[in-house]
């Protein structure tokens, strides 16, 4: 089993919600950290866990990410992470999976399931082996609090209920002289 940390120069936690019934509005988080243990021998024993800083929220629109860290949404003031942890792994086939675990928003956890695919595994121009895959799942918001809305005019609701949740990383190993390093 070998420790690794998320390549964060080449990984997007990302999230789609609908506007207005219709648009899709896309937006990720700039500040993740993660520890995975790993082996492609034997994924099943993998584990990951995962932090993500609220005030690293991006859309693309400094409005829009202001009212997303405020009260009416993740409260960043008060709840300045988001987590995820494992707590089991089924392989569904040759290189997928379900990552089963605790998603913790604005204090509240819930069980959610990362319908998870291994992409691969290549050596980058430095010669890290850089394992290589993305995450999807689908979320109600408003199990964790996140009940802001306003009713349109036309019927329906400004922000969508269900939320996309879709990653993409690049994992980089954790090298030995790091870990007796950081447990000196």
């Amino acid at each position: 089993m070998s420790k690794y940390t998320i390549d964060l120069s080449h990984t997007v936690v990302g999230f789609v919600a609908r506007h207005m019934m219709f648009n899709k509005v896309r937006g990720h988080f700039d500040t993740v950290n993660a520890t995975i243990e790993f082996d492609p021998a034997n994924p099943a024993a993998s584990t990951l866990s995962v932090e993500v800083e609220i005030n690293s929220v991006n859309t693309g629109n400094t409005d829009r990410d202001n009212h997303l860290r405020s009260a009416d949404f993740f409260d960043a003031a008060t709840y300045p992470m988001m987590t995820f942890v494992s707590k089991h792994v089924q392989v569904t086939g040759a290189n997928t999976g379900i990552i089963t675990g605790d998603l913790t928003i604005k204090g509240v956890t819930k069980e959610v399931k990362l319908n998870t695919e291994f992409l691969g595994e290549a050596k980058d121009p430095w010669g890290n082996q850089k394992p290589v895959f993305n995450a999807s799942t689908k979320i109600n918001r408003e199990d964790w609090g996140l009940t802001w809305n306003v009713a349109l005019e036309a019927g329906g609701w400004l922000v969508s209920k269900e939320i996309e949740i879709e990653i993409e990383t690049e994992l980089a190993l954790v090298k030995e002289e790091t870990l007796e390093a950081a447990n000196a």
